[in-house]
């Protein structure tokens, strides 16, 4: 056999498992061997990966393309995760009616992604919930968010009428018709913010730690409480996505203590790196709230003991113009091309967090949870997304470097040690050295990722 592609005297970073020396053989987009480092099978390619990692291509189950340029957050968002060495993403899609809007968003995807792309769908009212089952079979969509934050007032304010505890109770249900669905949920008790942010306005506050404030981790852990609950008595899996704080990390133990039921849970990079005291202000406002240095050590315990189950960017890509004072900046941050780079920095170089343990949080548990069963590992017969990762690169983030719409980052400035250097989709070369190939610029070659 000729491989289309050899990548030998690598070192494999299995999801985990551990760090392995090896090389990978690839043949029509799909791993084919699995081989001694230094392996000399005839292939039309053959790369010398020099001792590096060789990690799954990531899978960031967590990110809003479209909510920053429509039109093209396809195209810039994609090639920015490109360069994190993201090679596929579950975007949240909104609208009033998906079986309507769906296939154009689908189609926008597949003309301009250099990544694979699936979608998640929003759940807003009831027309959503008694859909679920007939978007599933149509788009192999099996995954859902419901948006605690925007109940009463908070709903009202973005068109939103029908988002209550009903609507989640049904939800779950409609969800455990679903093979392998599961209901993400943001948890957050918007009804009770009001009377903790206005006496912080009337003060004056406008520092990014009043955001905190006005939305603190009970708030968060009260509503982990409630989906913890109704998951019980319905017996649907639920994923906490987004979870911020300790005490939120705390009910999800709980939960996991007194029921089978599952709970996944998600947190962020900036959850992990940030906290309310950083200087970058109104360029981290993100629901929840970036919080207290507690928050993050606790959330790096539940890294290590399997508390949290993945790690998605949140990624929303806006102009910093939007970014300029707490009360009114927009939500969200980008995120998708420095979630690796973060994790390696923060985690494994300043806390010791093995590289394995970071590769299952980012691209095996996605990929087992959302129903990509080709995704997320290297194995025979698994899709040849591979990641080349130099743990000592250092380098400063700049957005202008990052192929982003958004033109800032929270992590601007800062030099992260760790970053990858080849990323590969399906056996093709899709980035190289902080630059994106030119040839996927003119050919993207991006699939839609359906499930179930």
């Amino acid at each position: 056999m000729t491989l289309d592609l050899l990548l030998h005297n690598a070192r494999l970073v299995l999801p985990d498992v551990g760090v392995t020396p090896g090389a990978v053989g690839v043949k029509d987009g799909r791993i084919a061997a699995i081989l001694a480092p230094d392996a000399t099978l005839p292939a039309a390619e053959t790369v010398d990966c020099g001792g590096l990692w060789l990690m799954p291509g990531l899978v960031d189950p967590h990110v809003h393309f479209g909510y920053g340029s429509p039109k093209t957050d396809f195209l810039t968002e994609a090639r920015s995760a490109a360069l994190g060495g993201v090679t596929s993403v579950l975007s949240f899609h909104r609208s009033a009616d998906p079986r309507d809007a769906l296939p154009g968003e689908r189609d926008l995807a597949l003309g301009q992604s250099c990544i694979d792309v699936g979608f998640h769908l929003g759940i807003t009212h009831r027309l959503h919930v008694e859909t679920l089952v007939e978007c599933a079979k149509a788009f192999g969509i099996t995954s859902y968010k419901l948006y605690l934050q925007y109940k009463g007032q908070a709903g009202l304010s973005k068109g939103f009428t029908e988002i209550d505890d009903g609507l989640l109770y049904h939800a779950m249900l409609e969800t455990l018709k679903v093979p392998g669905g599961v209901l993400g949920v943001h948890c957050e008790n918007v009804e009770v913010i009001p009377v903790l942010r206005d006496p912080l306005r009337r003060a004056g506050r406008a520092d990014l730690a009043a955001w905190d404030a006005q939305s603190p981790d009970f708030l968060e852990a009260e509503n982990v409480h409630k989906v913890g609950y109704f998951a019980d008595k319905t017996g649907c899996p639920v994923n906490v996505v987004h979870l911020s704080s300790r005490e939120a990390l705390e009910e999800a133990r709980r939960h996991r203590r007194r029921s089978r039921v599952p709970m996944s849970v998600e947190t962020c990079p900036h959850y992990l790196s940030l906290t309310c005291d950083a200087e970058v202000g109104p360029l981290a406002k993100v629901n929840p709230p970036v919080r207290c240095q507690d928050d993050v050590d606790a959330l790096w315990d539940g890294v290590m003991d399997g508390t949290v189950t993945t790690i998605g960017t949140d990624h929303v890509a806006r102009k910093r113009e939007t970014k300029t004072e707490i009360w009114s900046a927009t939500m969200g941050l980008p995120g998708v091309a420095t979630l690796l780079p973060l994790l390696i920095h923060e985690g494994h170089h300043a806390r010791g967090v093995p590289i394995e343990r970071i590769a299952a949080l980012t691209s095996a548990n996605p990929a087992r949870l959302y129903g990509l069963s080709a995704k997320g590992q290297i194995a025979v017969g698994r899709d040849a997304d591979l990641v080349v990762v130099d743990p000592d690169l250092e380098r400063q983030v700049d957005p202008a470097r990052l192929e982003s719409f958004a033109d800032y980052s929270p992590f601007e400035g800062r030099t992260l040690r760790g970053w990858p250097v080849m990323t590969f989709l399906r056996g093709r070369l899709i980035a190289r050295d902080g630059s994106i190939a030119e040839d996927v610029r003119d050919t993207p070659s991006g699939r839609y990722l359906a499930r179930g």
